[in-house]
């Protein structure tokens, strides 16, 4: 990872990696925005290719024609915690990415190795560029996008709690019972974790928090405290 355009007293580089339901966002952007650094949802990257292939009548389910498109789209991602922002095209899609075509979708796209080139190139500018230091968080981070970040976290759960979480996230959106969101998750870990180019993993060198028994705020106290111990042993 290319690190020469970070200044010296720049703060650390985050990654923050696990599948759905584990509290990945949330504790991100608590995390960035506690310790004044900046915030990366690369999943919302993902989704937004994902929503431009749909919106342009992409085929989906053609790898090919996904990896001909993947190139076209100019997608930019705003780091603020307090307001991160993802636009298209000069278009806001902060919400249309979270619809349930594009959720039902995403994986799919995103396991094109043209895409993920795409969208690596564009993470890792991202963050090597952000002098504050950043939080990234998605599924490869610390293993395919990032593997010098100076810290590496994979976020856990059970299934049970994931499932919960997600259910709760989404009622009042979209109608999702305990069992179909559980469903629905283990499918996304499947796709996710087989998929050939940069599957979900942990790093061998990340360190594992359990979330399953644990508030948001416990969490984030946790990954906070990680965060000032490596600060505490970089050099001046």
């Amino acid at each position: 990872m290319e690190t020469a355009d970070r200044t010296a007293s720049a703060s650390v580089i985050v990654a923050i990696d696990g599948p759905s339901g584990t509290g990945k966002s949330s504790t991100s952007k608590a995390v960035a925005a506690k310790l004044g650094l900046r915030y990366l949802d690369t999943g919302a990257q993902y989704r937004a290719i994902t929503w431009w292939m749909l919106t342009h009548g992409v085929d989906v389910s053609d790898a090919a024609a996904v990896a001909t498109a993947a190139d076209k789209p100019t997608i930019v991602s705003g780091t603020d915690p307090a307001a991160p922002t993802i636009t298209v095209d000069g278009v806001d899609v902060a919400g249309p990415i979270r619809t349930q075509e594009v959720t039902g979708n995403v994986s799919a796209v995103s396991a094109v190795p043209e895409v993920r080139a795409r969208i690596t190139e564009l993470q890792r500018t991202i963050a090597v560029t952000a002098r504050e230091g950043i939080v990234v968080e998605g599924r490869d981070i610390g293993t395919t996008v990032l593997p010098d970040a100076d810290l590496k976290i994979f976020l856990t759960a059970s299934p049970e709690a994931r499932a919960a979480r997600r259910s709760g996230e989404l009622r009042g959106k979209e109608a999702a019972d305990l069992a179909a969101t559980r469903a629905a998750l283990a499918r996304r870990d499947a796709a996710d974790s087989s998929r050939k180019t940069s599957p979900l993993a942990k790093a061998h060198d990340a360190v594992e928090v359990d979330t399953t028994e644990l508030t948001l705020e416990q969490v984030i106290e946790c990954v906070v405290t990680l965060i000032e111990e490596k600060r505490e042993k970089q050099p001046a």
